[in-house]
């Protein structure tokens, strides 16, 4: 008997290898994609401070009022963001806007700690961004 092929223990030898490396890469690659989101906010944070410093300069010291929105940023000539970030989820942070006249206040809130982020951010006026 000649035949090619392989053997079910060799099939099961290779399952187990590649289920050992899938355990360790897997808790890294999530490890790595909190970290990605926890830049990501603290970047989204400091991109919406300069925004609103940016408006404030251009208007005599006067910060973007929207109390809990940042669409005057978006809608304003010429526009000081892309996007509205208040109020909305991105990559697993929630954002939270507080913008009075006479300053601001910006926090990115994880969804899920440990999850999708490890700590809220805060920025508030004058660009001070703060943990926890």
């Amino acid at each position: 008997m000649n035949r090619k092929g392989f053997t079910l223990v060799e099939i099961m030898i290779v399952v187990a290898i590649i289920a050992l490396l899938a355990a360790i890469a897997i808790p890294n690659l999530l490890r790595a994609k909190i970290s990605a989101n926890d830049a990501l906010a603290q970047s989204t944070l400091r991109t919406v401070s300069t925004a609103a410093e940016t408006f404030g300069t251009a208007n005599s010291g006067n910060y973007p009022t929207g109390g809990a929105d940042d669409a005057v940023l978006v809608t304003a000539t010429p526009p000081y963001l892309n996007q509205s970030y208040c109020g909305t989820t991105v990559s697993g942070y929630t954002y939270s806007c507080g913008l009075v006249s006479t300053g601001y206040t910006v926090t990115a809130t994880p969804v899920t700690i440990n999850t999708t982020g490890t700590t809220t951010f805060t920025i508030t006026t004058g660009g001070v961004l703060t943990e926890g």
